[in-house]
Order: C-alpha cells, then sequence, then structure tokens
C-alpha cells in the first residue's frame, strides 16, 4: 500500500476518533448529568476524562501531523485558503476543548464529594455544567466543518484577515 493512503487512513481514522469521542462523551456525560445522582455522574465523569485523555488527545496529536503530512505527499500548499481555514477552526476546537476537559475533571470532583457528603449537586457544579455544555457547540460544529472543508476541499476566497 502506498504511503499516502497510510497518511490518509490515519487522518480519516484520526478524525473519527475525534468526533465519535467528543460525541460519545457528550452523550455520556448529559445521560448522566440527567439523572441528577452524584455517584452515577462521579462514574461516568471519571470514564469520560481517561477516554478524553486516551482518545481525544492521542487523535489530537495526530490529525496536524498527518494532515501536514497528506497534504505535503499529495501536493497541497499549506497556504490553501480551505487548509488555513481548516487550521484556524481546529485551533477554534482547541480553544473549547482544553478548558472542557479542566471542566470535566471540576464536574468529577463535585459530583465525588456531593455523593461522599450524601448532599444533592451544588449550584457550582450546574453553573460549570452549563459551561460545559455549551462548549461543546462551536467545537461540534467546527469539527463538522472541518471534515466538510477536508471532503470537498473547495475553492474558497478568505477575507485578507486570515491571511499572511
Amino acid at each position: 500500500m502506498e504511503l499516502v493512503l497510510i497518511v490518509r487512513w490515519l487522518h480519516v481514522i484520526g478524525a473519527c476518533v475525534l468526533l465519535g469521542t467528543g460525541v460519545g462523551i457528550a452523550f455520556f456525560m448529559l445521560m448522566a448529568h440527567r439523572t441528577q445522582k452524584p455517584a452515577i455522574i462521579a462514574h461516568t465523569a471519571s470514564i469520560v476524562v481517561v477516554a478524553d485523555m486516551l482518545f481525544t488527545a492521542s487523535a489530537a496529536v495526530v490529525q496536524p501531523i498527518s494532515g501536514v503530512a497528506l497534504a505535503w505527499m499529495s501536493g497541497w500548499s499549506l497556504s490553501e485558503d480551505w487548509i488555513i481555514l481548516s487550521v484556524f477552526l481546529y485551533v477554534v476546537v482547541g480553544v473549547f476543548w482544553l478548558p472542557v476537559v479542566y471542566i470535566q475533571i471540576r464536574l468529577r470532583d463535585l459530583a465525588r464529594q456531593a455523593d461522599e457528603a450524601g448532599v444533592p449537586l451544588t449550584e457550582q457544579y450546574h453553573q460549570w455544567f452549563r459551561v460545559w455544555f455549551f462548549s461543546g457547540f462551536p467545537a461540534f460544529l467546527a469539527m463538522l466543518t472541518i471534515v466538510g472543508l477536508m471532503l470537498a476541499r473547495p475553492q474558497i476566497s478568505l477575507p485578507v484577515l486570515f491571511m499572511n
């Protein structure tokens, strides 16, 4: 098999892992939260934190490496507008993802504390959950847009603001 096909495969798998893990984590965290049971939330959040570190973080590192390699092997310039926009959106995803990992750890810890004390979830927990919940939308939309750009590789013209 050609090296370019292997790199393309790695890049596509990385995108699938980022999207799949992100959607899966969001689903499980939301379902646990809906129970309002601190023990369930703490347990689910513990697994989610591990999954994010193991799968999402690994894919997040592989994506830019495989993307640059794929562009180089395919003869695409890194200054093509669809690539620049993809990189910009990838940074947007990172800007939302990094705080979300911290928030998941906070949610886990607050749920553990409530469970150990035998009390309901605190207002602080609910505030953090709202921030976590609404942070997912821009990141998810940015990821979907990136996938669309990678598939279509459209001839677009970015405003000068995105250019060197």
